[in-house]
């Protein structure tokens, strides 16, 4: 069943599994990463994961929360980590001491309250960065960065013999180079795309598009904290990102509609960039 299953959809190295639909539910992991960006009503594919990324508090994006602990504790895996907006945190304690009483089980959790340009290691190699998006209520994006060594400028050129020799004399030859390679929005306004300058040079940008043609307005779309098609496409020119995938699409498209809006709107020139995600 798809909706239990979730989809995955990949580009180069980079594995996605899940699904976003608007008002109903978003949860997209990164497995080899073991972190997923929102968790949806907490459905299997999710519950052996360690890191969860919560834009904000709406039960599409954040219902699961408790499910998934409460897995955990069934099968005796370590307690995850549930990163979220400040705001949440108490009113998530609460609804964890509730449910506490109501099955007579006391649960150990983990909230971590997080703020713009917070940094999550998830290893010495790959970090996760906290950005603003725009919401009815407070809500945040999150990018992964991954850290890469290079030779450093002034060294580019010499031979390796070279190199070795400045080594030897403890010279430090290489820079980290800190590049964003996913980028997820969550709920958010167009304006998430000038938060931070990372978010729209990211190699990925899984970005909400919950409405895409004239059934409803830009301003309809503002009004509940969204985004809508006609203010993505004079923005494309503005993204660096090689694929550019929405999620979060109204249920009022069909699949098939979807495909065919996309294809029939969006410039040429940046149609192969463009992918939805195919998990609904």
């Amino acid at each position: 069943m798809t909706v239990m299953a979730g989809e995955t959809w990949t580009y180069q190295k980079y594995k996605f599994h899940g699904l976003s639909l608007s008002g109903i539910r978003t949860a997209i992991s990164m497995p080899e990463l073991s972190l997923s960006f929102d968790v949806a009503q907490g459905f299997p594919y999710l519950l052996n994961l360690k890191h969860f990324f919560i834009t904000h508090g709406h039960l599409d994006h954040a219902a699961g929360i408790p499910y998934i602990i409460s897995q955990k504790a069934m099968t005796s895996q370590e307690g995850a980590k549930f990163y979220m907006p400040k705001s949440m945190v108490e009113p998530m304690e609460q609804i964890m001491k509730i449910w506490g009483q109501i099955e007579g089980h006391e649960y150990r959790h983990n909230f971590v309250g997080i703020e713009a340009d917070d940094e999550i290691f998830l290893n010495p190699q790959t970090y996760v960065k906290v950005f603003p998006t725009t919401h009815r209520v407070d809500s945040f994006g999150y990018t992964v960065f991954e850290i890469h060594k290079k030779l450093k400028a002034e060294f580019q050129g010499l031979s390796e013999k070279e190199i070795v020799d400045l080594r030897r004399q403890g010279k430090e030859v290489n820079e980290a180079v800190h590049t964003p390679v996913v980028s997820f929005t969550g709920d958010t306004q167009i304006e998430f795309l000038d938060s931070r300058p990372w978010v729209r040079k990211s190699k990925i940008l899984l970005m909400e598009s919950t409405y895409i043609d004239e059934r409803k307005s830009i301003e309809s779309a503002r009004q509940w904290g969204h985004t809508h098609l006609d203010e993505i496409i004079p923005r494309l020119k503005d993204i660096e990102s090689e694929k550019i995938v929405f999620i979060h699409l109204s249920s009022r498209y069909s699949d098939t509609e979807i495909q065919r809006i996309i294809k029939s709107r969006i410039p040429e020139e940046h149609r192969d960039r463009i992918e939805v995600f195919p998990g609904r």
